[in-house]
This record gives C-alpha cells, structure tokens and sequence, in this order.
C-alpha cells in the first residue's frame, strides 16, 4: 500500500544525519565482471531539517529541496553554488567565482543559513559563512516562510547544511582535485567504531587555488573532528566541532563599469575581459571561523524522544587593505583625452567584522493516537544569543587605474584602519517555543504548527534595546494516493526583526512579516520497482512580505519608511531520480514573477526584485555503463538556462539588468571497487556574460569554463 511505503521512517533516517555510513557511494564487482556504483541516497526521501522530525517529504506540505551528499559525489559540485545550479526556485552565482561565501537568493528573498539546524554566526551583510562543502553530508533548502520552527527568518526560506557524521562502520576516502587556474585540493575522511560505546570521525581538506581574475589567490584550511557516544541502547551524544581559515589575495574581482561589460565602451576599445581586475593585488581578506557543539538524542521508549542541538560559533574576518572601483570613469565626456572611459578611480575600503553566538534547541517528539488518528506531535524551545561587533575605514579617489591595461601603484598603501568608523555594536537575544501536529487519518496528511518569539536587539554604545514579539504559524494538507501521487496545499508565515525608527513617524520599526500559499503536487515513485527511485515536486506560490524598509539601508540602525510591500508569485517543478543504479537525472523549472508593491519611493513600485530571474531551467543527466568493455565508464550532460535578472532596486542602482545565459556543463568518469577517476567542466563552452550589476560601478561577469580532475581513493 502506498501509506505504508511513505510513512517509513527508516528510509527518511538514512537521509538525516542520524544514520549514515562510512562510504554512502559505493562501487563493487560482480561475478560477470559487472561494475555496480550504488549510490541508494542519491533520491532523498526525508529532511529533517523540513520539521525538525522524521517525517517524509512527501507528506510535508511545504518545497523542500535536498542535495545529498551522492548527488555532491557524482556530480562533482564544489560549492553550495554549484550545488543549487539544478534546484527549482534558487538563483546562485550571481557574484561570479568570488572564493569567499555562497551567494544564493531563494525565492526572491536571500534565505539564511543554517549548520545541523543552528543558525551560523552570520555577519550584517552577509548570510553565508562560506564553510566548505565538503564538510557536510546534505545541503537541505526550506523554500518559502519558516518561522513556526525556526523564528526570525526571511520569506524565500532557509538553507541547512548536515555535518558529517561518525559510523560504527570502518571507512572513509582520500581525494586529490586539480583544475583550471591551478586549482589544487586535497581532502579526505575517515570513520569507524574506537570502542563499542564510541565511533569516531575526521574529515579535513587543504585548497590552493589561483582564479579567471588576474591576480586573485585563495587558500583555505578546513578540519571537522566528531564523534558518537552510546550511552545504552537509549542516549547518543554527538561532539560536533569544525575550523577554517581562509585567506583571499587580489581582491574578490568584479566592481566593474556598466560600460565596457553590458555595454560597449564608446572609445572603440570593445569590452574589458573577463580576467581584468579593477582592485590591486595586495588587496587581502582573512577570516577565521570554528563552531563547537554538541547533538543529544535521548528513547524514552518507542513513542517519545528527546532531542537537543546546542552550538558556540565564533566568526571573524578581516580586509586590511582594499582598492576597488568607487567612482567609475573619471572622464566620461572628453573624447579627445586618453582617460576617456578609460581611467577609473579607487577608493580604499578597508574592514573587519567579529561575530559571536551561542544556540540551542531542545524539543520533545511524540507519537501518539486518539482512536484512528495518529499524531506525530513536537514541542521545542530554542534560544540565540549573538553579538556582532563591525567597523570599517575609508578612502576615496585616492588611486586611478587604466581599466584597459591596469598598472597597480598602490598609491593608497597608507591606508586607514578597518575599525576606523564602528557601523555595527549589537547583541541580539531570541527565545522561541514552538509546537507541532502532524495529523494522520488514512492517506490524509494534516499539519499544524504554531510558534511565539521575543527577540531583544541592545545597542550597547548607544545604551538603547528593542523589544519585538511574534507569533507565527502554519497549516497544510497532503492526501497520499495508492500510487505515490500527493496533492497539497499549505499557508506558512514568516517574521524578521528590524532596528531603528520610522523617519515618517518617529515610532520603532515592526518586524517585517511575510506569508505564503502554497499549492502542488508530490510523487513518489518508490513502488514501481526496487531499482527505481524518483521524486518529483510540482508547485505554486504566492509570498507577501510587509512593513519592508525602502529607504536608507545600508547602516545599523536602518533609518527609513517603514510602507514596503512586495510579493512574488510563480510556479516550480523539480524531479530527482536513479534509475537501475546507472542513470542519474536532476531536473527543474522555476517561474518567478515579482514586483514591488508599495515604497516610500515612487521609482521602485513595480520594479522586480533584485537578482531574481524570471524563467530558471536546467536538466542534467549522468549514465554509467556497468557491463562488458566499458564497465565503470560514464559520463553525463546538463544545460542550465537563466533568463536576465535586475541587479538592484531603480532607487539604489538604477534596475539594471544583467545577461540570460545558457551554460552547458559535463563529466567522465571511470570506477572500479575503491577507486574513482573523474573529469567535469562547467561553463563548458566559456560563455562570457555578466551575472550580475548592483550598480553603474558594480557589474560580476559570471564565472568562465572550469575544468577540474578528481582522483577519489575509498576504504
């Protein structure tokens, strides 16, 4: 029966963190000389990042896109990035082959990240903390308003990374990369069983890698130690722990002129390459960031468990010294000087941000029932604490650099100190408690939820603190037919705090507040065959955020009009299947049409929302051949289409759109029982188009063709 088939919990644990093996892919030999690369998680079939429980995807009312870590190994993804390139509804990229974070915008809205379900010590500009990829097991996205679980979260959604986890089972791999640019990598993991009570895990990884941008070079060092102790059949404490330094030489690329990169230069000297640099060689970025926690699972038999996920975090990072393009082109009206649009002028930007936090979560699962009702109820109360200290220094029109042939003087080598202007001192305090109900009557699905928050946000150098509360909350369906087709419909709402004072009316800012419909269809296809798995979403949407800030961001406190109002409306299909453990597809269609509805600027009512492209397409299919002469031998294709996309709202950048592109990406690869030799290329045929412009003076040409070897050695 298909109820059976989708309620079983034991499949939905393989996909979480709770139940993972020493290897999850795996290749052997048969005895007819057949090659078999089993990679049975591949197709997820639970997140428990979706419920903060065990309970299938297709009976949760809401998008939820899972990468596992098989679909990160065969395909060869290096970065978040990359890894949502073939996910509905997530635009990423935007910024080119900027090596520090992972920008990705989901749903229209820039989501917030999370590792093993704790929000990460995010800075106040940037959501992503960049730790590597290759230090988690799943990249799991939560589209759509998130708050009954997770509090002061944006309307597109969230993204959760899974740490690695350690296994009784002995295993493990060492893997080499070499690619384009002199990318050089290094990186492995090891686990198995110390004592009978203690399994123990080590995962590192070392990368040296130049760039398409001249002159840009970052390393990056990343170790995450764990373990899992077993105290009795009933209690599992689980050490968490990671720590990566990276450093940046060159500057990040990008900042470059609207005109000589979407736009023809009317000097006659075509547009700037894709390789120019507008920064200075010397500019450096160093940041160092570890996260120690601990994960507690508790059986009180088998109906009630106890979970606790509790996290220190601490984050810091550091641009000593930074030229970039400020001004743009000094000369924009005199053809008869060779600075005409020619000659940019720098400004020094020096800055350092330190990020402090400590959070926890603790909840109770039950599972319960009242005569032909079953209930998978969850109550939970979960508590942040974050400080978040910021500065930087400033000078501009210091340096002119030819953007055409670049000679870097370094004029601005007396530079100001990152911490010359504080912009940000604050201490945010959020306690949340939270419920659920999952309602099952037959092939009928109901879940409801429900959460309370009071945040406290204290400026300590202005002696000031804001108080804000929400309750926010959650209800949708799935009815689950025979064969694996689940129609469902759901209603999410979502909350962020804001700082600072309304300029109109002089009170404190609301939290900005969005809300969703949602509606679709899910199917499992499980029950055709064994060797068959594919899961499939199709859905639409509608997302209103309110009390928007439109004016004036930029500092901590925002100072503005609180009137926004924007919405985004569309539709998003995705399928992920493994057929016959030899062919591989990862497909997806997003449409997205956003406006902004109301403003306290006339210029911005109705434009689209930044970054936030229209039609997103993509499809990627891999085989492997596992008989006969080319046994072990496969390969793969994939395109991805992204419609053009505006850089910024009108009133802060002028709405300027950047290119459609289409890219076309692939890969070989050769395996035996131990061994994987791949070869993939992305932007294969080195398309060069611009991903993004924020402004006249801030256009990220996208990242070029990429071609990386891999040498895996598995235990």
């Amino acid at each position: 029966m298909a109820q059976s088939r989708t309620i079983d919990e034991p499949d939905v644990q393989a996909n979480n963190a709770d139940a993972q093996s020493a290897t999850p892919l795996k290749t052997t030999r048969g005895d007819d000389g057949s090659i078999i690369v089993t990679a049975r998680r591949y197709v997820p079939d639970g997140a428990i990042t979706a419920n903060k429980s065990a309970i299938p995807l297709i009976v949760t009312p809401q998008s939820i896109s899972v990468v596992t870590r098989d679909q990160i190994d065969l395909l060869a993804f290096v970065d978040t990035q990359q890894a949502v390139r073939y996910v509905a509804g997530v635009f990423g990229e935007n910024y080119g082959s900027d090596p520090r974070y992972d920008f990705i915008t989901v749903r229209g809205f820039n989501p917030k990240q999370y590792i093993d379900g704790l929000a990460v010590p995010a800075t106040t500009t940037i959501n992503s903390v960049g730790v590597d990829l290759y230090a988690f097991q799943s990249l799991d996205i939560l589209k759509g308003p998130s708050s009954t679980l997770y509090g002061n979260v944006p309307p597109g959604g969230l993204y959760n990374l899974t740490s690695r986890r350690a296994s009784s089972e002995f295993g493990g791999e060492f893997q080499a990369k070499y690619g384009t640019n002199d990318f050089k990598q290094f990186a492995g993991t090891v686990t198995g069983a110390a004592t009978d009570w203690l399994d123990v895990r080590f995962t590192g990884l070392y990368r040296d890698r130049g760039d398409e941008i001249d002159h840009l070079h970052a390393k990056r060092l990343m170790v995450e130690p764990t373990a899992t102790i077993k105290i009795g059949p009933s209690t599992k404490i689980t050490p968490l722990l990671y720590y990566q330094y990276d450093t940046v030489d060159g500057g990040n690329g990008g900042f470059l002129p609207e005109v000589g990169t979407l736009l023809d230069n009317p000097n006659g000297l075509g547009r700037l390459s894709r390789s120019t640099n507008l920064g200075d060689p010397r500019n450096h970025f160093e940041r160092r960031q570890w996260g120690a926690g601990l994960d507690v699972e508790h059986k009180f038999g088998s109906a009630l468990t106890f979970r606790s996920n509790t996290k220190w975090s601490h984050y810091k990072e550091v641009q000593t010294f930074g030229l970039y393009n400020q001004g743009g082109y000094t000369n924009t009206t005199d053809p008869s000087l060779p600075s005409y649009y020619t000659t940019i002028s720098q400004s020094d930007f020096p800055n350092q941000e330190e990020v402090t936090s400590f959070a926890t979560d603790n909840r109770l699962e039950a599972n319960v029932a009242t005569g032909a009702v079953h209930h998978k109820l969850l109550i939970g109360v979960d508590y942040r604490n974050v400080t978040n200290i910021a500065g930087f220094g400033f000078n501009f029109g210091t340096d002119t650099l030819d953007a055409y042939n670049p000679v870097y003087v370094g004029g601005s080598l007396d530079s100001t100190s990152p911490s010359q202007f504080p912009f940000n001192n604050q201490r945010l305090r959020q306690t949340g408690v939270y419920g659920q109900d999952q309602l099952n009557l037959g092939q009928l699905y109901v879940t409801l939820g429900g959460r309370y928050d009071w945040v406290r946000v204290a400026q300590p150098a202005a002696d000031t603190e804001t108080k804000q509360h929400k309750f926010t909350w959650r209800v949708g369906a799935n009815y689950v037919t025979d064969a694996g087709v689940a129609p469902y419909v759901s209603y999410s709402t979502s909350f962020e705090p804001l700082l600072g004072h309304d300029d109109a009316t002089g009170n404190p800012f609301k939290p900005t507040t969005g809300h969703q419909w949602e509606g679709g269809v899910k199917y499992d296809a499980r029950g055709l065959s064994p060797d068959v798995k594919l899961f499939a979403t199709a859905a639409v949407l509608d997302i209103v955020q309110d009390n928007v800030v439109v004016v004036g961001a930029g500092t901590t406190p925002v100072f503005g009009s609180q009137t926004g109002r924007v919405e985004v409306r569309g539709g998003e299909i995705e399928l992920v299947a493994r057929i016959r453990e030899q062919l591989s597809i990862n497909a997806s269609y997003s449409y997205s049409h956003s406006r902004v509805k109301a403003s306290a600027v006339a210029m911005d009512i109705g434009a689209e929302l930044p970054t936030t492209p229209k039609h997103k397409a993509s499809i990627f299919a891999d085989y492997t051949a596992s008989r006969g002469v080319l046994a072990g031998f496969g390969g793969g294709a994939g395109v991805r289409y992204t419609s053009a996309s505006a850089g910024s709202l009108p009133s802060t950048g002028g709405a300027i759109y950047a290119n459609a592109a289409t890219l076309f990406d692939a890969i070989l690869h050769y395996d035996l029982p131990g061994w994987r030799l791949a070869v993939n290329g992305s932007n294969l045929f080195d398309k060069t188009y611009v991903a993004r412009c924020s402004g006249p003076n801030s256009c990220f040409y996208g990242a070029g063709r990429q071609i990386i070897g891999t040498v895996t050695k598995k235990f």
